[in-house]
């Protein structure tokens, strides 16, 4: 499974140095017996970040995050509001709690809201909005907070 996972990265990877936006992938073992189909969908960002979405982005991939980082959990499109206009679900500075929604990302049509895990502070919004993500692209930078402690 490792290998086919390498697999699908190393397209994705192609994908985007090729300007693809669609792939389909299938792989058949054991003469037909086994099947699994995958059809890979990226969107290309045009767009800047809307006005008003204040964002903090690293622009060294040599810095280290630090603090507890929230990552998206799929492949998508990543909203910072519930529409477009609205205000964002939070900004750097925001005190969150556990559930809280930070995000969404779209994929396949449904909106999957990226909610805190841990009560605390935003303290970096690493992704602007309308921004294509990977599984795992850290999003956004919590400082935790201590419960009962002020």
């Amino acid at each position: 499974m490792a290998s086919f996972r390498s697999t699908v990265e190393n397209m994705s990877k192609l994908m985007d140095e090729m300007g693809i936006t669609e792939l389909d992938l299938e792989r058949q073992l054991l003469l037909g017996l086994y099947r699994k189909h995958i059809h890979l969908s990226k969107q290309q960002t045009v767009a800047a970040p809307v006005a008003g979405f204040v964002q903090q982005a690293k622009t060294n991939t040599n810095d280290k995050i630090s603090g507890h980082v929230l990552k998206s959990p799929m492949v998508g499109v990543l909203y910072l509001a519930p529409e477009p206009g609205a205000k964002p679900f939070v900004k750097v500075g925001s005190t969150v709690k556990v559930g809280d929604t930070l995000a969404l990302v779209e994929a396949m049509k449904t909106f999957n809201p990226i909610k805190a895990d841990i009560d605390g502070v935003v303290k970096e919004v690493l992704v602007a909005d309308g921004t294509a993500v990977e599984f795992d692209t850290p999003i956004v930078v919590l400082e935790q907070v201590s419960n009962g402690q002020d």
